[in-house]
Formats: structure tokens, C-alpha cells, sequence
């Protein structure tokens, strides 16, 4: 079966056919009185003119359909496509036509929280937005059963491609993540909708997840585990800066020549100014008076 895109159906401006119309249903009617009035039963006289007209007229009422903005008509003759009309307004075609209506308004679809395991085999729950809309009334109209619960099964099961490749969260710098890194899990998981949803002639203008956590049954213990993290994040840093203040301490007693200590009473500065500024309590100076001689 050969693939059909939108295209455009041949239309006519609906007034110009209304008139027309009402031309003919008058000359029909006039002809009905005409041969009523000298009694003419002929096929061929006025009254089978204004039987004719009265037929043709009744047919040329069922071309008339109007299409309002961000709405389109798709056109089926008899079992065949033969186009879309787009433009809004008032319009008449081949009254033979089928005309179905189709939106092409930005539709939302609020997925619900799925339950999956992410790139760490973590239970995750995850939720998404998928803005989207009809960018070809023919795909959509004859290449899937029905276009919009097609956007919501296929758009779920992105969801859930997505969430597997991604941690939840991040544990080393530089690591993406669902949680540390939206803009791009966003853009990711727009790109994979938006290749399914090509075949039903649907556009994806944005998708954002809209709900992410753990899984009830983990959620504590993975709070636990980073509140955990977060503590060894926060101690290293405090280490790392005490280190590098103790060694400027010491290369600042070297230059400018206050004291000189060896190798042991440096030792024990270390250590002492370590303490001073790694410890989470307030630390108490011990103050060296000398010695007492009697």
C-alpha cells in the first residue's frame, strides 16, 4: 500500500454554490406552478424541468461543509481519498464526498505515573507532558486505527524507554541523570516521541516529565542513602579546603621567617589545625603560658 500524504481537495466558495443553488430550486419550483397551471404532465415539459432541478438542487446541498480555524476536512470519495481542505470558511465540493472533521489544535497528553526501573535497575515512578498536534490530516486519519490513543500508548512507551537509560540520580560530576539533567532528558525523550509519532503525521513541540521519585517501597532508604552521599560530598570539600589553608599557614611561616619548627611541631600544627577547622563543634583553645619554676 502506497503511503498518502495531506494535499489539497478541490473546493469551491461555498456562497458562490449557495446562490447557484437557490437559482435553480427557484427556475424548479416556477416550472412545477407552470405546468401545473396549464396542466402539462409531460417528462419532457415544465414539470419534469422543475422535478429535475428540484433533484439536482437536493443533491448539490449535500457539497456544502464548513471548516473552522485550526481544522481540517478530510475528503473520501467513495472509499478513495482525494485531499484535505485546510482554509477555513465556507465551502462546497463534490457532494459525493465524505467529509470528516479533524483537529489541529495543540493537544496535551498528561501521561499517568508509571512504575519502571531506571538505568540502576531502581524502581522509579515517572510521569511526562507531550504537547503535540496533527501536521498531516491524511496520516493521521488513515495510517492508524485511532491518532490519538495511538499518541498515548506510543508517547508511554517512550516514557519508559527514557526512564531505563537514565539514572535517577547522579553520583559522579559530569554523570547525567533524570533528576540532574531535564534539558536534556527533555530534548531525549522529545526526539523519541516525536519518531513515533512521525508515521501517524503528528508533530511533538515539547515534552517535559512532569513527575519523578522512587518507588514507595525504596523511597526511605534511598533518602537515606542521599542524605549519605550528600554528607560525604559536603565532608570532602571541608577537608580538601582545610588542607590547602594548613599548607598556606605553613608556607606563610617559611617565607616571612615568624618561627621556625621541625618536623614534629609541624606535625602537630597539622594536626591541631585540622581539628580547628574540619570538627562540626566549636573548638576551645588551649592557651601555653610557659613554665612555673619554684
Amino acid at each position: 500500500m502506497d503511503a498518502l500524504f495531506e494535499r489539497p481537495a478541490w473546493r469551491i466558495n461555498g456562497f458562490l454554490l449557495l446562490l447557484i443553488n437557490l437559482v435553480i430550486f427557484f427556475w424548479s419550483v416556477l416550472g412545477i406552478i407552470t405546468a401545473a397551471r396549464l396542466d402539462d404532465t409531460s417528462v419532457f415539459g415544465p414539470l419534469g424541468f422543475g422535478i429535475a432541478g428540484m433533484i439536482v438542487g437536493s443533491i448539490m446541498t449535500g457539497g456544502f461543509f464548513v471548516v473552522h480555524p485550526n481544522e481540517s476536512r478530510v475528503l473520501i470519495f467513495f472509499g478513495r481519498y482525494v485531499g484535505s481542505v485546510r482554509d477555513s470558511g465556507f465551502w462546497w465540493t463534490n457532494p459525493f464526498t465524505v467529509k470528516k472533521r479533524l483537529s489541529l489544535r495543540v493537544h496535551n497528553f498528561n501521561s499517568e505515573k508509571l512504575k519502571v526501573n531506571d538505568a540502576q535497575g531502581n524502581p522509579i515512578e515517572i510521569a511526562a507532558v507531550i504537547v503535540w498536534r496533527v501536521v498531516d490530516s491524511a496520516k493521521a486519519m488513515f495510517d492508524v486505527e485511532n491518532y490519538e490513543q495511538f499518541v498515548a500508548i506510543q508517547s508511554e512507551t517512550a516514557i519508559r524507554g527514557l526512564a531505563s537509560t537514565y539514572p535517577y540520580d547522579s553520583h559522579e560530576e559530569g554523570e547525567s541523570s533524570l533528576r540532574g539533567s531535564p534539558s536534556e532528558v527533555a530534548d531525549n525523550l522529545r526526539g523519541e516521541v516525536h519518531n513515533r509519532l512521525e508515521i501517524a503525521g503528528v508533530e511533538v513541540l515539547d515534552a517535559r516529565i512532569s513527575h519523578l521519585a522512587y518507588a514507595p517501597e525504596i523511597a526511605q532508604a534511598m533518602l537515606r542513602r542521599q542524605q549519605a552521599q550528600a554528607i560525604i560530598a559536603a565532608r570532602q570539600k571541608i577537608v580538601e579546603g582545610a588542607v590547602g589553608m594548613v599548607q598556606m599557614a605553613l608556607q606563610m611561616l617559611s617565607d616571612q621567617k615568624l618561627v621556625q619548627l621541625d618536623e614534629e611541631r609541624k606535625a602537630a600544627m597539622v594536626n591541631n589545625l585540622l581539628v580547628a577547622l574540619v570538627s562540626e563543634q566549636e573548638t576551645q583553645p588551649i592557651i601555653n603560658t610557659g613554665t612555673l619554676f619554684g
